[in-house]
């Protein structure tokens, strides 16, 4: 019997960096998605985590249940949530170098296995919307994404702290004769910031580099 596949032990490259800043090649990878704008305080923006939780959790469960399962099917525990953060289109046109919170435009994520191919996502997605009446569903998304080069690290404490580890990676990307891509940035979070106090939380900081 195939062990668990834990992303915690497996992939420390991707999701447990150290505390300084890193160059890294980040593969194409499956997630479901959701996308929102505003800030993360709004209540939706727990809803959107509630209904990506609600298909990772029926994607890795079912098919225990089923009389077949997936091709290349393995346990494993679920992948973090991650989001991708950035400004919308007009205030990035008028930019003053002040982020207002509700100006922010995010895609959530949670990671999938790779056995995760389009129909069965489609087939979990249909068993999640019979276990649960949560109209979020319908704008879950399934999609491969590409980072390739990144700079990242792990960031230590509040979400409002962030620009000082962010200004460690701008220097660094600098020092390794790297050109950061664009001001949108990749978070994973290693702490629930719903029930993690504001100093201990961890978070992976993640920025395209070329």
């Amino acid at each position: 019997m195939q062990n668990k596949h834990e992303w915690r032990k497996k992939e420390k490259d991707l999701y447990l960096p150290k505390n300084q800043p890193e160059i890294i090649d980040v593969p194409q990878l499956k997630f479901i998605t959701i996308q929102g704008e505003g800030s993360p305080a709004d209540s939706i923006f727990t809803d959107y985590i509630g209904a990506l939780y609600s298909l990772a959790y029926t994607i890795k469960m079912m098919p225990k249940k089923m009389d077949v399962q997936p091709k290349g099917y393995f346990d494993f525990t679920v992948y973090p949530l991650e989001g991708v953060w950035s400004i919308n289109d007009e205030v990035i046109a008028n930019f003053k170098g002040i982020i207002n919170k509700e100006d922010l435009v995010y895609k959530l994520m949670i990671r999938q296995p790779d056995f995760v191919d389009d129909s069965f996502y489609e087939e979990m997605l249909e068993v999640a919307k019979k276990k649960k009446n949560n109209l979020l569903l319908e704008q879950l998304n399934f999609e491969r994404i590409s980072e390739g080069r990144c700079v990242q690290m792990l960031h230590l404490g509040s979400f409002d702290d962030e620009s000082a580890s962010f200004d460690r990676m701008e220097e660094f990307e600098k020092g390794a004769g790297l050109v950061r891509i664009s001001k949108v940035h990749r978070e994973i979070y290693l702490s629930d910031f719903r029930k993690v106090v504001p100093e201990n939380l961890k978070t992976v900081l993640r920025f395209q580099a070329k």
